[in-house]
């Protein structure tokens, strides 16, 4: 007799696996869009957060793009022999290395701003789907961060 599968441990019922998938395709879908950018897809994030606000330390950084600094410092680094940034310890503590875009930095800004419209293209999404997709992500991330238990 074929034991019967429990449903809940199904594979193709897993938010984690339907996550998992999703972000895989969405990184793959951003691939030729970066390529072009000469960006890799965690290099883009870095740009993103340095784009909306230049100067900040990489501290600061890590925490946005909740990222450690042993991964972030080689994103930096690759970026920085790019010639779309530089770092530099703040005169009033050395301990915080700022983060800044280079002229080049800037004006890769505009090349990229046709990244978010070719990809909304592509998911063939309205506004509202994607902005209540997007916050419901976002909601799910705020509530995987909280430290409750939620059998409590």
């Amino acid at each position: 007799m074929k034991p019967s599968l429990i449903p809940s441990l199904l594979l193709d019922e897993q938010l984690c696996f339907a996550l998992y998938a999703a972000s895989r395709r969405m990184t793959a879908a951003y691939r030729p869009l970066l390529e072009a950018l000469e960006l890799t897809y965690p290099q883009y994030l870095v740009m993103l957060v340095l784009w909306e606000r230049d100067g900040v330390t990489v501290r600061e950084l890590g925490e946005r793009l909740q990222l450690d600094s042993g991964t972030l410092t080689p994103l930096l680094k690759r970026l920085e022999q790019a010639g779309l940034l530089g770092r530099r310890r703040r005169q009033s503590d050395e301990r915080e290395v700022a983060i800044t875009l280079t002229e080049a930095g800037h004006k890769l800004r505009e090349r990229a701003a046709e990244v978010p419209r070719c990809l909304a293209e592509k998911l063939c999404m309205s506004v509202d789907a994607f902005t209540r997709l997007r916050d419901e992500l976002k909601n799910l991330a705020t509530q995987l961060a909280s430290p409750t238990d939620p059998r409590e």
